[in-house]
């Protein structure tokens, strides 16, 4: 568990999280409450007092449940005191061990940077005063932004108010101006994690590619590719889902009443281009999941079409040898019927004589079938 109180642009993180639900504990700024599941589950009773004492509101059960769903699709759910937000991560696993199979996880077949996918769901309760979210049990995304959040501020004692940076200007555009701003800032290195993987990807499936359009290669690994153009497919879908659940989010944020101060309206403002931006960075990952995925399949095609123009190469020089030898065969069927008086058969020189004529033949229907380009080699 890790909370953090940011308050403009000082940031400060802290040990327990009783102390929060004290009276006058966070008058001004929002506090961060960062947990894993299973902290979350050991921990709901001492979230709901702080949420009850800080915001007027606990969360509702059905919310509960969600957030402590491993198998969630993105989605996007309010009530009239916060909103709700299940997000599902697409990043590498830093662990040794691969996370356990659940329902709508990538399929562990493919190349090792498909197999290493983590597409676990991350979830966000944004209320006025309060981010809760709720990560997987690694919480590689949670201490990543973390030690962001705490780099872009001034370091301070732990426990207490960070002395702000020297530059407060600088410091105030990295720091999150309110809980929903901090959300679709984590949901933003969600995304682009996914996109720190696209050049390992592109590389193994261009390889894969470069392989099956050689004619010389024998590819055998077709289990491998099935199994990456699957995963692709469910990367797709997990895809879809997040830009359906962060369209969702900007269309309910849209509905609410205009504020009424400049600097509320700012703020909004700012969210709203944010929350345009991480639905930009979604669409990129869409596009290139599917030129991936397009990719494969493309190279699927294009090895059967070589594969094709290489039988049908074969099955040429074939048939231009056998038109060949069919005259050949002709000559040499026809002395051997079995007549008594057949012209040069009884000749010294009727067997040379056949002989020439064969070749002569032969190498007449060699030479016209080569200016035709029969027997062309193919570049």
């Amino acid at each position: 568990m890790r909370i953090f109180k940011i308050d403009g642009t000082r940031v400060s993180e802290h040990d327990a999280l009783a102390p929060m639900a004290a009276p006058g504990a966070c008058e001004q700024g929002y506090l961060w409450l960062s947990l894993t599941r299973e902290e979350f589950r050991a921990s709901l009773a001492q979230v709901q007092d702080v949420l009850q004492s800080l915001c007027n509101t606990h969360l509702v059960d059905l919310h509960v449940s969600d957030l402590l769903n491993d198998q969630l699709p993105s989605r996007y759910d309010y009530t009239s005191q916060y909103d709700l937000l299940v997000f599902r991560r697409l990043a590498a696993s830093n662990g040794t061990g691969q996370p356990k199979a659940v329902e709508g996880m990538v399929p562990r077949g493919g190349p090792p940077v498909l197999r290493r996918v983590d597409t676990r769901p991350v979830g966000f309760a944004v209320f006025d005063r309060v981010l809760l979210s709720v990560h997987p049990e690694d919480g590689a995304v949670r201490d990543a932004f973390a030690a962001k959040l705490l780099a872009a501020a001034a370091p301070g004692d732990r426990g207490r108010a960070a002395l702000p940076a020297l530059d407060v200007r600088a410091v105030s555009a990295r720091i999150p101006s309110s809980p929903a701003d901090l959300m679709l800032r984590v949901i933003n290195q969600i995304v682009d994690a996914y996109l720190d993987l696209r050049r390992e990807l592109t590389k193994q499936l261009d390889h894969w590619q470069a392989e099956l359009i050689d004619p010389k290669s024998r590819f055998t690994n077709w289990s491998a590719l099935m199994d990456a153009r699957q995963s692709l497919h469910h990367l797709d879908e997990i895809c879809e889902d997040q830009r359906a659940c962060i369209q969702d989010w900007i269309d309910a944020f849209e509905t609410l009443p205009a504020p009424e101060g400049a600097a509320e309206h700012r703020e909004r403002e700012l969210v709203m281009v944010r929350s345009r931006d991480v639905l930009e960075h979604i669409e990129r990952v869409v596009h290139h999941v599917r030129r991936l995925e397009q990719n494969a399949e493309t190279a699927v095609q294009m090895h059967f079409s070589v594969q094709s123009h290489r039988a049908n190469d074969i099955m040429r020089v074939l048939t231009v040898l056998t038109a060949v030898f069919l005259p050949l065969n002709l000559i040499a069927g026809i002395f051997g019927m079995n007549f008594e008086f057949i012209p040069l058969v009884h000749k010294a020189d009727g067997f040379w004589i056949a002989m020439g004529s064969m070749g002569a033949i032969a190498v007449v229907l060699v030479v016209v079938f080569w200016r035709k380009r029969y027997l062309a080699r193919p570049h």
